[in-house]
């Protein structure tokens, strides 16, 4: 039995007359470059999220940087975030001209540490964009009273929670701006390219849309200098269709997160994550922390399974930030988790033989190191 990390077509064959039903409407009606089709799946959108507006964009990037450009966030600033995260959340602040500071993560959550947050801010200090990583939201709390007290709008980095809650509030809506990545494999996923941004700001929405679409507040009226970020009306469509299934997809990844946390319990070396107490986990990915994470890698991988690292190199440890003077060691708990991720497989549609092979396999191979381990000891 091959156990993959993600199955896409597993997804789609059930929703490929919605989706084609979906896509004919579109090309019938000539609506490609935003157009009815977006407007009506950011309506849709919104709603889900709680959130008065929804802009659909056309990636999570996208997303990130215009939520900042519209913010006026530029040159000289400076916006706090984690380094446990895809680089694109790094990648926006530094394309908005601005410098990305770090704030080490909780070792239980893995996301941005409050305990932490206000000795990073600075009188340059302009935003935070908490991360809510793998499917579970940061504490938020704590990191909006501290935002407050200094005058600091909170973007949330909500491409990763599709549905998450925080004390019953859902992912996107806490901040001043909540950011969406629609990327194929997120728990929704387009066809493709998209994101979006959700917000109570009618200021920041009317902005984001403009910067989406080269600055224009009426087509050849270009107000602002801005961008070709449009979502394209396929995607609007086959969103909105995929929305519909949203809910029970999540249910799903959770009772499949579940299963694995009871059989994974209580074994030596093995951490398995956990949501948080104020909150409702998605589980975008299941990241278990295990040490001898790339042999275990390639010993899943020769049993069938599927295995994935997220992220083997925090972004502080990154090539490409190396301009930033961080060294291994400046933010320790990113580091050690970096070292032992292990993402085992999730998707919605698991089966239940399927799940039962990544547990046996995974509980076979920690016995067996454990026992090389006693034998050398």
């Amino acid at each position: 039995m091959q156990v993959p990390l993600l199955d896409l077509k597993a997804l789609h064959d059930p929703l490929r007359g919605e989706l084609m039903e979906a896509i004919s409407e579109v090309i019938d009606s000539n609506a490609f470059a935003g157009g009815p089709f977006v407007a009506r799946f950011e309506q849709d959108f919104a709603a889900f999220c709680k959130s008065p507006h929804a802009i659909g964009v056309g990636n999570g990037t996208d997303a990130l940087w215009l939520s900042l450009l519209a913010l006026g966030i530029g040159a000289g600033d400076e916006v706090i975030t984690s380094p446990m995260t895809f680089i694109a959340t790094a990648e926006a602040i530094s394309f908005c001209g601005a410098k990305p500071v770090f704030v080490d993560i909780d070792e239980k959550t893995y996301t941005l540490d409050p305990n932490l947050l206000e000795r990073a801010i600075t009188p340059r200090t302009k935003a935070i964009i908490p991360v809510h990583l793998f499917g579970q939201m940061a504490d938020m709390d704590p990191i909006l009273e501290i935002a407050t007290r200094h005058g600091l709008p909170v973007i949330e980095d909500a491409c990763q929670a599709h549905g998450a809650e925080y004390k019953g509030r859902k992912a996107g809506s806490l901040g001043i701006a909540g950011c969406f990545s629609f990327y194929p494999g997120k728990n929704l996923g387009a066809l493709g390219e998209a994101g979006a941004v959700v917000t109570g700001s009618v200021e920041l929405k009317n902005k984001i849309q403009m910067l989406r679409d080269h600055g224009q507040s009426r087509k050849y009226h270009h107000v602002l200098l801005g961008w070709n970020g449009r979502m394209d009306g396929i995607q609007g469509a086959v969103l909105r269709v995929k929305l519909k299934h949203l809910a029970r997809a999540n249910e799903a990844r959770r009772a499949h997160a579940r299963h694995y946390d009871q059989q994974l319990a209580g074994l030596d070396a093995l951490i398995t994550p956990v949501e948080a107490g104020y909150g409702r986990h998605v589980y975008h990915v299941y990241t278990v922390r295990v040490p001898g994470r790339d042999e275990m890698l390639r010993e899943m991988a020769s049993r069938g399974i599927a295995c994935g690292i997220h992220y083997p190199i925090p972004l502080h440890l990154q090539e490409a930030y190396h301009f930033l003077g961080h060294q291994p060691g400046s933010f320790p708990v990113a580091e050690r988790c970096a070292a032992e991720f292990l993402s085992l497989p999730m998707y919605p549609e698991l089966s239940a033989e399927q799940v039962a092979k990544v547990e046996q396999e995974l509980k076979a191979l920690l016995h067996s190191s454990q026992r090389r381990h006693e034998r050398a000891t």
